[in-house]
C-alpha cells in the first residue's frame, strides 16, 4: 500500500522558494502558488525553476503547472526586473 492510500496518514508534499521549504498537501502547485508565498517588496520579481543536471532554468508563468511528487524536491528562486541602461 502506497503511503498516501493509508487512511490515517495525509502526505506532505514541499518545495523550495529563495531557499524556503514549503509544504503542501496536494501533489501538484502553478506558479501562481508558488509567486503568492513571494513577500510584498518582490511581487513584480520573475519567477524561475532550477533545472536539473545540464537542464536550464526555466522562467516560471502563473499558469505553469507542477508535480510535487518529484525528487528531488522542486526549487524555486525569484529575480529582481531587470535594470538594463541606467547607472
Amino acid at each position: 500500500m502506497k503511503p498516501e492510500e493509508l487512511p490515517d496518514k495525509k502526505v506532505k508534499y514541499f518545495y523550495f522558494l529563495d531557499g524556503q521549504k514549503y509544504e503542501s498537501d496536494t501533489s501538484s502547485v502553478n506558479g501562481a502558488n508558488v509567486r503568492a508565498k513571494l513577500p510584498p517588496e518582490k511581487a513584480g520579481y520573475a519567477l524561475f525553476l532550477e533545472g536539473h543536471g545540464q537542464d536550464p532554468d526555466k522562467l516560471v508563468n502563473d499558469a505553469d503547472g507542477f508535480s510535487l511528487e518529484k525528487h528531488p524536491p522542486l526549487r524555486f528562486y525569484s529575480v529582481p526586473p531587470a535594470t538594463f541602461g541606467q547607472a
